[in-house]
């Protein structure tokens, strides 16, 4: 059995706020004028993860379906003069590379994960797996506007971001990967929105992974 302890959790659940509403309501979380060229999804993930202070020793877990939509699609209506500062703002891990160089901080490991039905089961068996002792697992997705209406966008803005420690020192929750003798037989996965509501709310869950173990959160 894999075995983390869930020691702090942080998150921002700005459902359908503009992104200029966020860099107003955040502004004054960032140096002054670092917020001019961030994606609303990075002033997001940002706020969130800060707190947790992520460190050279530190596993960082990013998990996001649709990432930096607003950038992406200001860059896709930006051709044929296609502006390079909006192709490299709507690159997926963007949110946390935002904050990392800002800081200048390197992590022990980085990695960005998308999908879509088996993404939360995906991050959180990385996170388990992970080699350091620590683990920053966060998240987030941003509204899209034309995307939306395509279908290939997320229909809610939010993000968040989790300390996970082979330590129960302060523990809130705990997520486990098992392996019954008998193994499951996998189930719906749980969507990045389910995922951050259950944290929210504080909801204890447990998956049928696609490999047959019992992925668990549960609250303490």
């Amino acid at each position: 059995m894999l075995k983390l302890h869930l020691t702090a959790l942080h998150l921002e659940d700005a459902d359908r706020e503009e992104p200029a509403a966020t860099r107003d309501r955040l502004r004054d979380h960032y140096p002054k004028g670092a917020t001019r060229r961030m994606t609303q999804l990075g002033l997001l993930v940002g706020s969130a993860l800060n707190p947790l202070n992520p460190g050279q020793d530190d596993t960082l877990v990013y998990a996001s379906g649709y990432a930096e939509t607003r950038a992406l699609e200001s860059f896709l209506d930006s051709f044929p003069g296609a502006s390079p500062t909006l192709f490299q703002t709507s690159i997926h891990p963007s949110a946390v590379q935002q904050i990392l160089i800002g800081r200048q901080q390197p992590v022990h490991t980085f990695f960005p994960l998308t999908g879509s039905d088996r993404l939360v089961e995906q991050a959180l068996t990385t996170a388990l797996l992970a080699p350091t002792p620590r683990v920053i697992l966060c998240g987030g997705e941003e509204r899209g506007t034309w995307m939306l209406a395509n279908g290939v966008a997320s229909d809610r803005t939010f993000a968040f971001a989790c300390a996970l420690s082979t330590s129960p020192e302060g523990a809130i929750a705990s997520l486990t990967l098992s392996s019954d003798p008998t193994p499951a037989v996998p189930g719906p996965g749980l969507s990045l929105a389910d995922f951050f509501d259950h944290l929210r709310h504080r909801r204890a869950f447990s998956l049928a992974t696609a490999s047959g173990q019992q992925l668990s959160l549960v609250w303490s």
